[in-house]
């Protein structure tokens, strides 16, 4: 192969790229050691499904963030850059009852057609750290951390109401609801059914998660849906008295408004309602129960105007504790059981929701926060509700205080009198992880008639799936019936015990997978502490926005519960966290396979090379705005490679001490150390289509002068050798078959990353662009150090500018330093 390569004059991409591939491989260049010198990194990007083969969006997702692992690693960092399999699943478990295999088969079967594709790619993965989560050898410590969570009252079991897909057989998120009640994966109609699950305390870290997520180095949109999504309110906790004699529990961010409470309103789900309601009120009731059972809590949530406000009166009353009336008790749909306590105090004059609500069915408003210096709010002529700031009226002892300063002694005196007491409230629920599905990691707790459940001993450990499990086409788990599977012997008793048959949610497996690449073949735990301790937490994490708040959330928790297991010393998994956006079709549509649209690299590399690709992905746009397909491109980059291969070729007999004017070797240092910065600066900022077009400026630079005399001087072969240094990271394969061309020492990648000299990167004079009402009128070369008066007073020197003023003074100059100076008359 090496043969071919040194008689061809012409870049091979096909044969470089196959010669490096097996020499890298050959040599263990990327396996990772613990010990080797210089400060850890660890790179790390969100790992893929097994979904059997690599689209241009794994491309994208995987290539440009392995650019940065290599740059840190020219530093002199080691670099820890693993890769595995988010292997468990419901699409491989559809894809047995499908086609009548075994979901391990089709999984492994796409795990071996990736991992070629992910090579071929050239990324500097260690492959000896592989993890694949649906092995025993990992979820095993799923089970582990489980029981440690069960132990520590972190896992319970609890009756909720779910998500039920009939077709799928298994619980669904809120966010795999689509609208109409549609399961997200299989496109059948969903509806809520009441099920015993299993749950992890993710709310107990509630606080920790909001507070913690400020120092951290993540986009800001991110921090933002994660806040809203753990939603801390600040507020009461009051109950009211209903005549049955039960007490209605609310949470209120706004106990100054107590006293406009003027009806209460339940959710349709809340436990009180079948109590309450009388026997007149009944039959409707009820047929408004069932039909909110249809709707996702997003539709019950919309604040669209259009959306008709609907609630039914249950004939049941309740007492306002601090004003004694008695108000009734409604059920409507957008009162939620999952956020707060299920149940609300009305206040009509400051909640819009309630305004709509009590305009509708004919309650009574009552203004009790007065805004200041505008006429005063009347019930009757009300169009919106008020929930701004201002006096309180009709509010007992609190006439006349103004609100939010009064708030405080509120809460102090509704405390005091035994009305109800401060607190803090999460809109985030506990994660339900339950899964009524095979192909998962099983809950290692059993269920026996004397002693009732019973965690599995951590010696009995993993529970295995049976892999002589029957799949059927009504999708139910083949977990319910595997009598052997099914059947087992109670830890506590001896005696006949079932085993649990859910199995944990995947998120589960993705909470916690990067400690496992610091030790994959370590037995005693879910990892050694030791080696996590020298790699985590995670340098730089790069994935999609999709995974921002829920995988991205549960990571920060299982963190946090294994910091408290006492197996870290950290808190947060991952400092930085990159985003990237994603690859259209080149309509600008998403990618679809069914459409057509989806575009596979592998042909692309076949014909193209694996570094034009990976140039491409790079050069299509920012990497964080993602953009539409453009095949097109592909031959510019191939063209980009081919003219760099021409100058590091060419130049190979080239002499080193050609005579040419000092001028000429200071400018070229310049334009060698100015793209040495240019490179680098983009890199560290993940911009990576503009590290390419500074890379590409530098190649036409030195096609042009690769004729002239410098091209004999040593400066020349300084260029030529940073040039392929600035290479590597972006395009590994060529870069390395250069750099043996030049006489090199193997391998490029092992080599120091170039460093620029600050003085060299100074511009002596820069471009100054000078308008005259928006009209370019000039262009003048200015230095780059010239302040603001200096440069304009160039600028009305100039000609061209005192012809377009014709005398007249300027009324405005602006100076946009370095850049333009815009002058209106």
């Amino acid at each position: 192969m090496s043969d071919t390569i040194e008689r061809a004059d012409r870049y091979d991409a096909q044969a470089v790229e196959a010669k490096w591939r097996e020499r890298w491989e050959r040599d263990d260049l990327y396996r990772v050691d613990d010990d080797a010198p210089g400060e850890k990194w660890y790179s790390l990007t969100m790992y893929p499904y097994p979904s059997g083969v690599l689209h241009v969006g794994h491309w994208y997702a995987f290539a440009v963030p392995d650019v940065y692992a290599r740059l840190q690693k020219m530093r002199g960092y080691n670099v820890l850059f693993p890769m595995g399999y988010d292997a468990f699943g419901l699409p491989a478990e559809n894809a047995a009852i499908r086609n009548r295999i075994h979901p391990a088969s089709w999984t492994f079967d796409n795990i071996r057609v990736m991992r070629d594709q992910l090579r071929s790619m050239g990324a500097m993965i260690d492959w000896s750290r592989e993890v694949i989560t649906c092995t025993p050898e990992y979820y095993h410590w799923n089970q582990w951390l489980f029981l440690r969570m069960l132990e520590r009252g972190l896992a319970y079991k609890s009756k909720g109401q779910v998500w039920w897909c009939p077709k799928d057989q298994t619980v669904l998120a809120n966010e795999q609801v689509l609208d109409g009640n549609i399961c997200e994966r299989c496109g059948s109609e969903v509806f809520k059914r009441d099920l015993e699950q299993w749950y992890f305390k993710i709310t107990a870290y509630a606080e920790e998660l909001l507070r913690d997520a400020e120092g951290l180095d993540w986009p800001e949109r991110v921090k933002v849906m994660q806040r809203n999504w753990i939603g801390r309110s600040e507020g009461a906790r009051l109950t009211f008295m209903l005549e049955s004699g039960d007490g209605l529990e609310v949470f209120t961010t706004r106990p100054d408004t107590l006293w406009g409470a003027t009806f209460m309103v339940l959710a349709p789900e809340h436990p009180l309602v079948e109590k309450i309601t009388t026997a007149e009120h009944r039959a409707e009731v009820e047929a408004y129960v069932e039909q909110a059972r249809t709707q996702t809590e997003i539709e019950r949530q919309s604040t669209d105007a259009a959306k008709e406000k609907t609630g039914v009166f249950t004939g049941a009353y309740a007492i306002n504790p601090v004003t004694d009336e008695r108000i009734p008790v409604w059920i409507a749909d957008y009162v939620l059981m999952t956020y707060g306590t299920g149940a609300i105090m009305a206040v009509p004059s400051g909640d819009q929701r309630d305004f709509e609500f009590a305009r509708k069915f004919d309650l009574p408003i009552r203004v009790v926060v007065q805004p200041e210096g505008e006429p005063a709010l009347d019930p009757a002529t009300m169009e919106v509700a008020y929930a701004g700031d201002g006096v309180l009226v009709n509010s007992g002892p609190f006439d006349g205080k103004r609100v939010p300063e009064a708030l405080p002694e509120i809460i102090q005196w509704i405390e005091a009198s035994g009305r109800g007491k401060a607190e803090v409230q999460y809109r985030l629920r506990d994660w339900l992880i339950s899964r009524q599905r095979y192909w998962g990691t099983p809950i290692p707790v059993t269920y026996c008639d004397t002693c009732g459940m019973q965690p599995v001993p951590d010696e009995q450990l993993p529970v295995r799936l049976p892999l002589d499990a029957e799949f059927t086409p009504t999708g139910q788990s083949p977990l319910v019936t595997h009598a052997e599977f099914l059947n087992t012997t109670c830890a506590s008793c001896g005696g006949p015990a079932r085993r649990e048959t859910d199995t944990m949610d995947t998120f589960v497996d993705s909470s916690w997978y990067w400690f496992r690449y610091t030790s994959p073949q370590y037995t005693e735990g879910p990892f050694d502490p030791s080696t996590a301790a020298m790699w985590a937490p995670v340098d730089l994490y790069c994935g999609g926005i999709e995974h921002a708040i829920l995988h991205l959330l549960y990571a920060r928790f299982f963190t946090k519960v294994c910091r408290d297991l006492g197996l870290i010393d950290h808190g947060e998994p991952f400092l930085r966290l990159r985003n990237q956006g994603m690859i259209l079709s080149e309509e600008g549509t998403k990618m679809s396979k069914s459409r057509g649209t989806q575009v596979a690299p592998d042909e692309l590399v076949k014909i193209h090379g694996a570094d034009t690709l990976r140039l491409h992905l790079m050069y299509l746009g920012p990497w964080e705005q993602g953009g539409p397909w453009n095949s097109r491109g592909l031959q510019g980059m191939e063209r980009f490679l081919r003219r760099a291969w021409t100058v590091v070729t060419e130049s190979l007999g080239n002499r080193r001490d050609g005579a040419v004017p000092e001028s000429e070797i200071l400018q070229l240092r310049r334009l060698t150390h100015k793209t040495i910065e240019r490179v680098t600066r983009d890199l560290d900022g993940f911009q990576f289509n503009t590290m390419v077009a500074a890379l590409i400026e530098f190649v036409n630079e030195l096609m042009r002068l690769k004729d002239t005399p410098i091209a004999q001087t040593a400066m020349w072969h300084e260029a030529v050798e940073t040039l392929v240094l600035l290479m590597a990271p972006s395009t590994p394969y060529v870069a390395e078959e250069l750099w043996e061309r030049l006489g090199k020492g193997y391998s490029v990648h092992q080599q120091a990353w170039p460093t620029f000299d600050p003085a060299m990167t100074a511009d002596a004079l820069v471009e100054v662009v000078v308008q005259v009402n928006g009209k370019v009128r000039d262009h003048l070369m200015l230095p780059a150090s010239a302040d603001e008066p200096s440069a304009i007073a160039a600028a009305r020197a100039s000609e061209k500018v005192q012809a377009a003023l014709d005398g007249a003074e300027p009324r405005k100059i602006i100076y946009v330093p370095g850049r333009l100076v815009n002058i209106v008359r």
